[in-house]
This record gives C-alpha cells, sequence and structure tokens, in this order.
C-alpha cells in the first residue's frame, strides 16, 4: 500500500506567543525557508542542505563547532526556532545528542509541522531557558548555545551571572559555551556581558563584524567561553576568510574592550539592546 506523500511547508502567517510568524520561501534554493516574528528573522533553513548556513553569526557558530574534536557532541541549545545550529549539527557530526529549549510552543508547533523535526538526535522541549537550565545536570554537554530572542531582544535573565555560572556546571571540562547577543554605538550591552562571561570562564573570544564591533552599526556579537583553551587561531584564520569576515578578539583587547564594566546579574541587569526599526528585518 502506498503512503500518501507528506506535503511540504506552506508559505504564510501564523499566529504564535509571541507574535505572528511568517514563512517565506528563498526565491533562489527551492527548498530553503525564512522564519520571521513580526518582521523579525528567526531562522533560515535548508532542508536540502542543512550544512548551508545563511546567516552570518550562524557562519560563526558553525565556525567554532568545526573546531571542537572530531565525533559527535552531547549539544544543549537555548532557544530554537527552525533549529538550524541543531540541524548542522546533526548533518556533520551523526550521532550527536542534542536537546533544545524554546520558550514559544506555538512556534515550535509551527516548525514541527511545516519545517519537520525529525532530526536524528535531536529532542526539542517547549520551557523558559532559565528554568530549562536549572534541570540539567552537571558534566552533561559538549556544547551549550545561547541564541534565545523575543520580540527582537534577548529573552530575559540568560545573560545574568547566575544563568553563565549554571551553565558553565553543565559543561564538560573541554565544554564550549556559544552565545549570541546584539548590540549597537558603545556596546554598553556587551561590554556588561563580556564581563559577566570573564567572570567565570577563563577562555573567552569575541567574533563580531568590523563596523558593529566598532558601534558603528546595530548588530549581532557572537561570543565563545570554556574552562580549557579555545582553539582561537584556527578560528581567527576561518572568520578572516569568511565571504563577509568578522574580526576575531581575544586576550588583552579582549578584557580591554570590557574595560570596568560590571558582570549582569539577576539584581542588576540592565534592558536588552533595543535594535533600530531600520534594521529589525535583518536579525
Amino acid at each position: 500500500m502506498s503512503r500518501t506523500p507528506r506535503p511540504g511547508p506552506r508559505p504564510g502567517r501564523y499566529p504564535v506567543r509571541f507574535g505572528t510568524a511568517e514563512l517565506l520561501r528563498d526565491a533562489d534554493r527551492g527548498n530553503a525557508w525564512l522564519v520571521s516574528v513580526d518582521g523579525v528573522a528567526q531562522s533560515y533553513v535548508d532542508l536540502d542542505d542543512p550544512a548551508n548556513l545563511e546567516f552570518d553569526y550562524v557562519r560563526r557558530f558553525g565556525d567554532v563547532v568545526d573546531q571542537l574534536p572530531p565525533g559527535p557532541v552531547d549539544a544543549l541549545h537555548v532557544g530554537g526556532a527552525a533549529c538550524t545550529l541543531p540541524r548542522y549539527v546533526a548533518a556533520t557530526r551523526p550521532g550527536s545528542r542534542q536537546l533544545v529549549f524554546d520558550a514559544d510552543g506555538e512556534l515550535v508547533e509551527l516548525v514541527r509541522a511545516q519545517l519537520g523535526l525529525r532530526v536524528p538526535g535531536l529532542r526539542v522541549r517547549v520551557t523558559d531557558g532559565r528554568a530549562g537550565l536549572a534541570t540539567r545536570r552537571e558534566d552533561s554537554a559538549d556544547l551549550l548555545v545561547v541564541d534565545a530572542f523575543e520580540r527582537a531582544t534577548l529573552a530575559g535573565g540568560l545573560a545574568t551571572l547566575e544563568a553563565t555560572r549554571a551553565t558553565a556546571g553543565i559543561l564538560r571540562a573541554n565544554g564550549v559555551y556559544l552565545a549570541n547577543i546584539t548590540d549597537g554605538s558603545g556596546l554598553p550591552f556587551a561590554r556588561r556581558f563580556l564581563a559577566t562571561l570573564l567572570a567565570v570562564f577563563p577562555e573567552v573570544l569575541l567574533l563580531a563584524d568590523p563596523a558593529v564591533l566598532k558601534g558603528r552599526r546595530f548588530g549581532n556579537l557572537v561570543f565563545a567561553a570554556s574552562a580549557a583553551p579555545l582553539p582561537t587561531a584556527e578560528i581567527a584564520r576561518r572568520t578572516a576568510s569568511a565571504a563577509f569576515p568578522s574580526r576575531c578578539v581575544d586576550g588583552a583587547e579582549l578584557r580591554k574592550l570590557a574595560g570596568r564594566a560590571k558582570p549582569i546579574t539577576d539584581e542588576d541587569a540592565p534592558p536588552p539592546p533595543q535594535p533600530p526599526n531600520d534594521v529589525l528585518g535583518l536579525f
């Protein structure tokens, strides 16, 4: 008996917890899709080629992941949307075990229905990021990724010293923490987030577009942190030769960037940066 083929994704607008999601097909790639919420890009997924990373900051995530020791990893992702990076990890590191926490249950169900979530080794759980972190065992992850935004701003409580210490406890001795944040002129939030990471992890590096790093425009900044030495030279070479090169900052230069900024805490948390309206569609 033949089975009815599963219908393909349907472009359209769908209500979700944090607004209205829109699913758009990439006109240049037949089975690649952009997911946005209230006009803010959330994920780009190529169902035919999960290794195709469209967003620059996700490529920087991929650059770091590719430098991890060979073989499968145990990964925890706080913030999932269409699960672009988990799909990449599953494709490039077969046998990996991955868990995604996402607070938007309606968006998770939309992605499951339209783009599929039957990715080997992947589980998705609907929960707040901090609540999810509290359920994880110590020394249980090789990779922990925070990329959780609500209405274009970083989900609350994920950038604090308390959350960062919890993250460090979940990671194994050689584990790597990856985080995506956004900031603009003067990088006030990024400097405090950097100070937070430096208070917990002995090894930290930053990847960003030079214009964003200089505070000339609003954009993404990717941080990598670990208790073990990071392959900074290899990551720097790769990001410098990318189609849209990023700067890799570490060591004394990174500490200079942090300056006298104070770590973010649950009791002293600044409001997350608000992107200008003219750049909302970029993130």
